[in-house]
């Protein structure tokens, strides 16, 4: 087999090159960090780019087993998310030097590296190999948490993906028995085989997008991992998620009222949630479901919205998780009952954090402000009344939630008494240039455009649109401090939120319990019968260990005929 080169793959680059981090030590690691993501941005922004939907070189082609997997396809879709995510792992990295962890910072260029390798998989085969490989490698950034409940939200967060990447495989092998194709492009609704397989293969992705009910892990894992995972995790598995729906299920008409859901539902927990890293995780569910709106619309300008959204959002998300991770870090803590009044010595900090609140909460000259209203507008125009009216109350609750609640309640507030400095210079840096990014593409967003999917027949700054956004911005405002003022809001607390995956926890406890119990006893069972096996046989054999082997070979073949027999049962109800 043969590798046929036509660039240089980017994930390839980053993924390699956390391979070589054990290699450098000290001041040299902190210069060599920088490299990969650096290099990765490089030959992204290099990269010729086509038209939406069509690979304009060959590049990057495996043979194996008939046939021809595709690691490269670049066209316009695949370029805007390379581009975010590249361009978001230089100032993360950035923000991270002081970490002296290599393994923590392997992990994550090895989570980056996968994400890239998903946006640019041509198959479905390639797309399943990184799609898998990003799984572990976030749940080994969670896991650097390296506390107890980082340990459990780990192996939380990875029995979700397991599950969703077992059910997002089987779509895979129907689909491809079921076609015989292997491309990865929008994947057809047909009767039969080819329905269950693009419905399988579409669970797959919206338990890596967050879609509720299917969303508890979010907002469970993420707030467990290092102050810089945390960055790391807002970027890649849900936006990876986005694209392949964008590339997938584009006009699909129930993931657009999946999203109108999920731009909903987590607002009440935002508001009620005393950990400022999971208000920031259920904001993200929240942002995502604008994204999944605007692909499942399927029009020009909602496609254009979202995947110019998720764009933004990768930003000022990741801007917002810096600024709350600053605090934590000097702090020692990211609960609101233990926070306020920091912006007499975090100044610089409440700047980043104000920006990208400005950001997430669509005040004009902000990055949020240029790409959500796409969405909104596309459903306007649309004749979608209802997802109309869903995403204008998202947008005023993001406001309260994000925009106000986050930077009030941390920098504001009632005094708490704590008196820390703004972060070290390498973290202050990372989050003035994603600050930067969210002020330029609000004042300027035109560059952003000529990279979307179609041609961009829209104007942000027009003055009804302006007006309209700072109206329900003003309501929003007015409607929080009223509702402080009068003592109506909910009071700050330390209280335990239970989401849709408690009845999951509590199915965890038995299935453990039936782990050390019954199955348990079942294996020892099997340990006798092995041994017995062995010993009646004992005749074939001279020697004891020779006894023993023949007794296990006859045991695992019988265990394998019977394993045959029922894949073959299976396969035969599923394609007669």
């Amino acid at each position: 087999m043969k590798l046929m080169i036509g660039w240089l793959h980017p994930g390839f680059i980053l993924i390699i090159g956390a391979l070589l981090i054990p290699l450098f030590k000290g001041k040299w690691k902190q210069a060599y960090l920088i490299i990969p993501p650096l290099a990765a941005l490089i030959d992204v922004i290099l990269m010729y780019t086509g038209v939406f939907g069509e690979i304009p070189f060959s590049s990057w082609h495996l043979p194996f087993l008939g046939y021809d997997l595709v690691f490269g396809r670049v066209d316009k879709l695949s370029f805007l998310f390379a581009l975010a995510f590249s361009l978001a792992s230089v100032p993360v990295m950035i923000y991270s030097l002081h970490v002296k962890s290599s393994s923590e910072h392997m992990c994550q260029l090895v989570y980056a590296g996968s994400a890239l390798g998903v946006v640019f998989a041509g198959d479905l085969i390639t797309l399943y190999f990184f799609w898998e490989i990003m799984s572990v490698a976030s749940m080994l950034v969670i896991w650097h948490g390296a506390t107890e409940n980082a340990h459990s939200a780990g192996f939380r967060y990875i029995m979700w993906h397991i599950a969703g990447g077992i059910i997002l495989l089987a779509g895979i092998v129907i689909y491809i028995a079921s076609t015989g194709s292997i491309t990865f492009d929008a994947i057809g609704w047909n009767s039969g085989s080819t329905y269950l397989a693009a419905m399988l293969i579409f669970l797959g992705f919206i338990i890596n997008a967050g879609v509720p009910p299917l969303h508890a892990w979010l907002p469970d894992a993420y707030p467990e991992s290092t102050v810089t995972g945390s960055v790391y995790l807002s970027i890649f598995t849900t936006k990876s998620a986005v694209y392949v729906l964008a590339r997938g299920f584009t006009g699909f008409g129930p993931l657009m009222w999946l999203g109108a859901i999920m731009v909903i539902y987590p607002i009440f927990y935002a508001v009620l949630e005393n950990n400022l890293r999971r208000v920031l995780s259920y904001s993200l569910i929240n942002q995502v479901g604008f994204m999944l709106c605007g692909i499942g619309m399927g029009t020009a300008l909602s496609l254009n919205g979202a995947t110019s959204h998720a764009f933004a959002h990768i930003i000022y998300k990741s801007l917002l998780f810096m600024s709350v991770g600053s605090v934590l870090f000097r702090t020692g803590t990211a609960k609101i009952t233990d926070l306020g009044g920091l912006y007499k010595t975090m100044p610089l900090t409440t700047i980043f954090c104000l920006v990208g609140a400005a950001s997430i909460s669509a005040f004009p000259l902000f990055s949020g402000f240029v790409t959500k209203a796409m969405v909104v507008q596309a459903s306007a125009f649309g004749g979608l009344a209802i997802v109309y009216v869903l995403l204008q109350l998202a947008s005023a609750g993001v406001f309260e939630h994000a925009g106000i609640k986050v930077p009030f309640f941390t920098f504001f507030g009632q005094d708490s008494g704590l008196r820390v400095k703004d972060p070290p210079l390498n973290m202050l840096f990372g989050m003035g240039i994603m600050a930067f990014l969210c002020i330029f593409i609000g004042l300027y967003p035109y560059p952003l455009y000529q990279l979307l999917p179609y041609p961009v027949d829209f104007d942000a700054y027009t003055a009804p649109h302006v007006i309209e956004s700072l109206q329900l911005l003003l309501f929003a405002s007015f409607a929080f401090f009223l509702l402080i003022t009068s003592g109506i809001y909910p009071p700050e607390g330390r209280t335990i939120s239970l989401d849709t995956d408690w009845p999951l926890r509590l199915a965890g406890g038995k299935f453990i319990w039936f782990v050390k119990g019954p199955l348990t006893s079942f294996s020892n069972w099997m340990d006798g019968n092995v041994k017995r096996i062995a010993a009646d046989f004992s005749l074939l054999g001279e020697e004891k260990e020779e006894r023993v082997f023949i007794g296990v070979s006859v045991m695992l073949a019988l265990l394998f005929l019977a394993f045959y027999l029922i894949v073959e049962l299976l396969y035969q109800w599923i394609f007669s």
